[in-house]
């Protein structure tokens, strides 16, 4: 069995024996030589296994003062969808790609011209992905004056579902924002992925 392979399998199974009862929420789980040892691995796989499931917020802690079952966390809800995120994050991908039919026309460019990229994963303060933000924009990135945006929901792709810590085809919302210039063209579009399990969308009437 390849080393993600085997680091993913032993997190579904700690993730059984928590769902089992084993250890409660604020509850310390062995350290990593132990469950090293139990499963017969390195203790770098059960590091991933853990870092895993503090990324699917299941469990909670520093890396090097061990980690505990979290309580459940409170959900967060959406309520601006142009504000910045307000913890840190990480970009996982600068790569530019060519526009795509929906990406075309979210822009109001040709189709299969080349775009600026990015997605960025957003944390929680203790470390746990809270979202995923991808941003495409042609040439150079300009001020915007307004944002619109659509609510729906998609099932998440292997790479999505690896960096938000939950299996694939979860659930998920996607809100499509375009930002727009003073004229009302578009400058820039994004998906912002949030899970089901830690966000809820409040929507104001105007």
């Amino acid at each position: 069995m390849s080393g993600e392979a085997e680091f993913r399998r032993i997190a579904a199974d700690i993730r059984r024996r928590i769902e089992g009862g084993e250890w409660s929420p604020g509850q310390g789980l062995p350290s990593r030589a132990v469950m090293a040892g139990e499963y017969h691995v390195h203790e770098q796989t059960i590091r991933l296994a853990y870092d895993l499931l503090r990324r699917s917020a299941l469990l909670d802690g520093e890396r090097r003062k061990g980690v505990y079952v979290a309580h459940p966390p409170a959900m967060r809800t959406l309520t601006d969808v142009d504000a910045d995120w307000p913890y840190s994050s990480e970009k996982t991908d600068t790569r530019p790609q060519t526009a795509t039919d929906e990406l075309a026309g979210r822009l109001g460019v040709p189709a299969g011209t080349l775009l600026q990229h990015e997605t960025i994963e957003c944390l929680e303060p203790g470390g746990r992905s809270a979202m995923l933000i991808s941003s495409w924009w042609q040439r150079r990135r300009r001020p915007h004056a307004s944002a619109v945006a659509e609510l729906g929901v998609i099932s998440l792709s292997e790479e999505q579902a690896h960096a938000l810590g939950l299996l694939v085809d979860t659930l998920a919302y996607r809100v499509v924002r375009t930002r727009l210039d003073v004229h009302g063209a578009p400058v820039e579009t994004a998906d912002l992925i949030l899970p089901m399990d830690r966000w809820t969308i409040r929507l104001h009437s105007s």
